[in-house]
């Protein structure tokens, strides 16, 4: 495999870190990663999918969202719309410098935006979401009793898996904007929905109304044991090998 460490402009000017996973041979196809909420690209799953992918002759491109890892940006300002827009310049930079993504992958808040985006990349031929909500508002769960406090003052520190956040009331506001049931039967891509049924974090009901939405070709795979993180090395590669096998019949 060979890795390289990018960088280029997301949709508000900031720069945003990336890194491009290849395969030593030849380039079947690109794949976009989008890392899961608070995350980052570098996070297990992230890491280990791509690297399994490479495999398989798929290059992947993962990056930071604005405000995460090392990209720049202040993360308190951002919300799902600012995700949209952060994958749509990194399906521009592949696109301008390589080749336009044919696989979008995304995990958790990452596969949420995904299927929001996915509509608007013609090349995109096969969509794959790992543990995502059918509702980005689905993460403000996340907050607890936080949430009346965002309201209330209009922003307030969050632990997120052990880390403080600054969230504001614009991204409460933001995330209960988008629907994606519309977006998703109105798709035209192959689908699969990756999903573990124990997820304590996002429950399996989402990956059923991702299913109900969304029209054939689609296909859903039980991730079994999993954690939402998959942050067990076998249950990384096992996703990332059947993502191989299932977007070769798409690959055309």
């Amino acid at each position: 495999m060979h890795a390289e460490r990018l960088d280029f402009m997301g949709a508000h000017g900031q720069k945003l870190a990336a890194r491009l996973d290849s395969p030593e041979t030849t380039v079947k196809a690109y794949a976009l990663f989008a890392h899961c909420f608070t995350c980052g690209k570098d996070v297990f799953a992230a890491s280990r999918i791509s690297q399994a992918l490479t495999d398989h002759g798929i290059a992947v491109l993962r990056f930071d969202f604005t405000g995460l890892g090392a990209s720049e940006g202040e993360f308190a300002n951002t919300n799902f719309s600012s995700n949209i827009a952060d994958l749509l310049a990194a399906v521009d930079y592949l696109r301008q410098t390589r080749e336009a993504p044919r696989i979008l992958i995304g995990h958790s808040l990452g596969g949420a935006a995904t299927l929001a985006v996915a509509g608007e990349v013609p090349e995109a031929q096969a969509v794959v979401t790992i543990a995502a909500p059918s509702d980005p508002a689905h993460v403000t769960h996340l907050f607890g009793d936080q949430v009346e406090a965002i309201t209330a003052q209009g922003e307030a520190m969050v632990q997120l898996a052990g880390r403080p956040f600054r969230i504001k009331r614009q991204f409460l506001e933001d995330v209960a904007e988008h629907g994606l049931r519309a977006k998703i039967a109105s798709l035209r891509k192959a689908l699969v929905v990756m999903h573990a049924p124990g997820d304590s974090t996002v429950g399996i009901s989402n990956a059923v109304d991702i299913f109900s939405a969304a029209k054939h070709p689609k296909s859903f795979i039980s991730l079994d044991t999993a954690d939402h993180l998959l942050s067990k090395r076998e249950d990384a590669v096992y996703v990332a090998n059947l993502i191989a096998a299932w977007s070769s019949r798409y690959l055309v």
